[in-house]
């Protein structure tokens, strides 16, 4: 192989070594974007689901069609709901796990979150915090 044929064969691997670098850059940042999306689904969820334990407050549904909704507003799947409805007047605290699909991923095809969200009906009432 001559000078000019070498010189070729390295330019083309630094090329295929930079797209492949590209690539994996482009995946990694799709599935941080996906967890931030998965964990902002997740604490929505969670936050909407606490109060509807203890009273509905306009609510359309039970504290885990609460939690649904707003993981659907925010491009998520609900997984789980741990939030029964109590109406004793303690706090309660309900979690939540949801999913975020990701397309075309080399890696994995969904990003889970989880979140809990603490909820105290006797501060709703009193307003001390």
């Amino acid at each position: 192989m001559n000078e000019r044929g070498a010189i070729s064969v390295l330019g083309v691997a630094v090329v295929a070594v930079t797209l492949v670098g590209a690539l994996v850059g482009f995946e990694v940042s799709r599935l941080v974007l996906a967890r931030v999306q998965a964990q902002t689904a997740a604490d929505a969820a969670a936050l909407a689901a606490a109060p509807v334990t203890f009273a509905p407050f306009g609510a359309g549904g039970t504290p885990a069609e609460e939690a649904e909704r707003f993981a659907m507003v925010n491009g998520a799947t609900l997984e789980s709901c741990l939030c029964p409805p109590d109406p004793v007047w303690r706090a309660r605290t309900v979690v939540v796990e949801v999913v975020v699909p990701v397309d075309g991923s080399f890696i994995v095809t969904g990003v889970h979150a989880r979140s809990a969200a603490r909820f105290d009906p006797t501060v709703w009432l009193t307003g001390n915090r």
